[in-house]
């Protein structure tokens, strides 16, 4: 994905041995700068004094290679859409019985927020006049119905789910 750069003498980049497969600073640094202008210059209708939020985490898979995940209210695409909602930054991490989803949810009180385990995915939404985020976060397996368990706490939602064989539920879960 990122190609590693030579300094002028022709040695490596210093960063490339702290960034790995993610590929050098500089790298990240022209895709960002790539990303931002495909997004200025592709006629997306930006209307004045409405935010909009784009950005990408970063973190290695399982398998050892890098993993990027999109975030935000504008979705890139031929014309991008700018959202209402935004779309919250999300990590999963996956354990032997349990995956965690863990969600940033800034400016929202927990009775704000409705969660949903549907086919595939836990669904995240919050819609207040003030704030609104939305994601369907895609789960890397099966989960227990009766066995969830979700807490907010500073901005951070944090749900737990426990690992099942089979169809994948849909049930609302209640925020602690």
């Amino acid at each position: 994905m990122f190609k590693k750069k030579k300094d002028k003498e022709g040695g490596s980049d210093p960063f490339d041995e702290f960034f790995g497969d993610f590929g050098s600073f500089r790298g990240i640094d022209e895709m960002m700068n790539e990303m931002m202008k495909g997004l200025f210059n592709s006629g997306a209708r930006i209307e004045k004094g409405k935010p909009f939020v784009y950005g990408f985490s970063m973190k290695t898979g399982p398998d050892g290679k890098p993993v990027v995940q999109e975030f935000g209210n504008v979705k890139p695409g031929a014309k991008p859409v700018v959202s209402d909602a935004r779309e919250p930054l999300v990590d999963v991490v996956e354990r032997d019985k349990e995956i965690i989803v863990i969600a940033e949810l800034p400016g929202v009180n927990k009775e704000d927020i409705d969660l949903e385990v549907v086919e595939g995915g836990l669904e995240i939404m919050v819609g207040t006049p003030s704030k609104k985020y939305y994601k369907v976060v895609q789960l890397p397996g099966a989960v227990a119905e009766d066995v969830m368990d979700a807490s907010y706490n500073n901005g951070v939602l944090e749900v737990k789910l426990k690992r099942r064989e089979g169809k994948k539920p849909k049930k609302k879960i209640e925020i602690k």
